[in-house]
């Protein structure tokens, strides 16, 4: 996976973001309890569960400080330009542990819920309003014919918003504080979804993406 330079991430970007709702230790719904799918088409849904993970927002804390953050770079108006947010890299190669253990238990849970091997997870760190990532599709789609790709977002409310691949009206989900968003189908053949800046001044946003790159060739998120 291509990589542009190391970067140090403030420790208080992520302490002050630390909710005062979330004081209990982290724990995940094995029962995903008030999952509502909605069906983008006849082939393509999003599963959402409010609050799936409880105590997210120290989970945000604890990884901020816990990886490597990185800062790709994209090309943009025909430039390489940084791109406006930080990301670092999990997968089951070499046999390290999950960053956290709660990671290895939400990892096996999503396993069981949707039949798929989740052998990497990818981090993406959102530092403020300013963060952002451009319409786009994940590129599991050149190897699966109908991946899941598994979004837990942690900290700040964020909007993410799905539109057909041609261009179109857009849906929206307000996802942060432990929120579950999972895009299934032909989700990411046909559809495209991006995580625009906020007008709004708003603090840290961490999404945990679970992954099925390595059931086939290997590719970046």
């Amino acid at each position: 996976m291509p990589l542009g330079h190391r970067v140090r991430v403030p420790a208080e970007a992520a302490a002050r973001q630390c909710s005062l709702f979330d004081v209990a230790e982290p724990t995940i719904d094995s029962q995903f309890i008030g999952l509502n799918r909605t069906w983008l088409d006849d082939t393509a849904w999003v599963d959402h569960v409010f609050s799936w993970m409880s105590g997210a927002d120290h989970v945000l804390t604890a990884l901020v400080a816990e990886l490597r953050w990185h800062q790709r770079e994209v090309t943009m108006y025909q430039r390489r330009l940084p791109e406006p947010r930080l990301t670092s890299w999990w997968d089951v190669r070499g046999g390290r542990p999950e960053p956290l253990p709660l990671l290895n238990e939400a990892r096996r849970v999503l396993a069981g819920r949707y039949a798929k091997p989740f052998d990497s997870i990818g981090f993406n760190l959102y530092r403020d309003g300013s963060d952002s990532v451009a319409w786009h599709s994940d590129r599991e789609r050149f190897e699966h014919e109908d991946p899941v790709v598994v979004i837990l977002s942690t900290g700040a409310t964020r909007h993410l918003r799905i539109r057909p691949s041609g261009g179109g009206p857009s849906r929206s989900w307000s996802l942060g504080h432990g929120d579950l968003l999972v895009m299934g189908g032909s989700c990411q053949h046909d559809w495209q979804h991006c995580v625009p800046k906020s007008a709004q001044a708003c603090g840290p946003r961490l999404s945990i993406m679970f992954r099925h790159h390595l059931a086939g060739h290997f590719a970046a998120g």
